[in-house]
């Protein structure tokens, strides 16, 4: 039996915002990022508001003693490492938090929550300075997106020397700190400006097209307020939470008819998958090994078999072997890594960036008849000739997979199993095998085994 009197294992985060009913923003948002984040998340709810992917039809505001009464008792029990405010949706909910949050002074995140995804508004105008001159200067750091830093200070942002400019006009208010958010601001990279008076710092990632992307911005803060709860100094949860959000639009929920919820929880499966992924690979490998056929596989350079986290963003989400895999009286192979093998990384990110259902890929020699036996079992072939590589590609290092990728896939006219070309100067031929997981990859590999009979 474990002793309750061990101690508080958690930490505890304080979210002020509104409840949305469709459980994409607000505080169901902030409560989803706090668990994937091992925090546990409390609530102050301010406003219930009747809303789905679309639309908002109906605000209700909590009585201002209940708001007051529900932070207090959290701390007199729980206590508060860190905190957040979302929608405050008038002066008079400001001034309570702001008197509230005066007597304490755990780190306090405020997400700027002006306009719903769906157009709704959720400050009311005559509320804004209020909260400028009423919690700004509380903030241990603010978070406004582009449209809510040009309504603090007054001009438009289109770049980021403007964005760095607001955040400047912004700390003058107050805060610690602040982040403008890039993810309105165009560009192939969603740059996010932070600030905290002395030193700027850009915090980017690759653009995701997603239409999934409500409650993007409370999730960002409530993992702010997350990691700020686990002891992280602001730059590292800033720098953090940007990582976990970019994971959280990626791979969004689809749902509803206008912009589906983010998923706070793809972080957490992703993180918890990594030791069931380098169990798998490695079994994979030493089921391989039985194969005696299997030599006549692997090529000059050696074999490398990569696979993923069920929610890869980059190399350090997928596995492979250092050193590759070689052959001599047996398979030679060490214990899976993350982060060893760029080249195969490189096709399952570029391949899943276009939509296609990949997390494994196998290198195998180049062999016209092992070409003729997946194209008779009926698989996606694709080709690319590296020779006609511009060399604009070839001198940005990693884009030479990418480009040949996106050829593969473009003339095949969609999604592949196998991938190949006939090398270059100094490039062995070479085919790739692709597929969802091991299981379907094995498959592959027992259909090309005829070429060996």
């Amino acid at each position: 039996m474990i002793s309750h009197t061990l101690g508080r294992v958690y930490p505890v985060a304080l979210t002020i915002a509104g409840s949305d009913s469709g459980g994409g923003a607000g505080i169901q948002a902030d409560l989803k990022t706090f668990a994937a984040l091992q925090v546990h998340g409390t609530v102050a709810i301010t406003s219930l508001t009747a809303q789905n992917t679309y639309e908002v039809t109906m605000v209700h505001d909590v009585p201002l003693d209940m708001i007051e009464e529900q932070i207090r008792v959290v701390y007199r029990d729980l206590g508060i490492d860190a905190a957040k405010s979302g929608m405050l949706h008038n002066s008079q909910i400001i001034d309570v938090v702001s008197k509230v949050l005066a007597d304490y002074d755990f780190p306090y995140v405020l997400d700027p929550v002006m306009i719903a995804k769906s157009g709704a508004k959720l400050l009311r105008d005559d509320a804004i300075n209020a909260l400028l001159k009423k919690l700004f200067p509380r903030a241990t750091i603010v978070t406004p997106n582009r449209f809510e830093a040009e309504r603090i200070v007054g001009y438009e942002i289109k770049s980021l020397s403007d964005a760095e400019k607001a955040a400047e006009d912004i700390i003058s208010l107050g805060p610690d700190a602040v982040v403008v958010k890039g993810g309105h601001i165009g560009g192939e990279y969603s740059i996010d400006v932070f600030y905290d008076g002395r030193n700027f710092r850009h915090f980017k990632a690759l653009r995701v097209d997603s239409k999934s992307t409500h409650g993007t911005g409370c999730s960002f803060s409530a993992a702010i307020t997350a990691f700020l709860a686990r002891g992280y100094s602001l730059e590292d949860s800033v720098e953090k939470a940007k990582k976990f959000i970019t994971i959280s639009i990626a791979y969004g929920l689809e749902m509803g008819r206008g912009s589906g919820p983010v998923n706070p929880m793809a972080y957490l499966f992703n993180e918890a998958s990594r030791y069931i992924v380098l169990e798998e690979l490695y079994s994979f490998v030493k089921k391989l090994s039985s194969l005696g056929w299997i030599e006549g596989l692997i090529p000059e350079v050696g074999m490398n078999i990569a696979y993923s986290t069920p929610y890869p963003m980059d190399e350090g989400d997928i596995a492979a072997f250092p050193g590759r895999i070689r052959y001599s009286d047996g398979l030679i192979y060490g214990y899976p890594r993350f982060g060893v093998s760029r080249h195969l990384s490189r096709y399952i990110l570029k391949m899943r960036r276009l939509g296609c259902d990949v997390r494994t890929a196998m290198n195998i020699r180049y062999e016209e008849a092992l070409i003729q036996a997946l194209k008779e079992k009926g698989y996606r072939i694709g080709f690319y000739d590296r020779r006609r590589e511009p060399r604009e590609v070839k001198e940005v290092e990693g884009r030479s997979v990418e480009w040949g990728v996106e050829e593969a896939y473009r003339g095949a006219g969609g999604c592949l199993d196998v991938i190949y070309h006939l090398g270059d100067w100094g490039k062995e031929p070479m085919i790739v095998l692709l597929a969802r997981d091991l299981s379907t990859l094995l498959k592959i590999l027992e259909d090309i085994r005829v070429v060996f009979k």
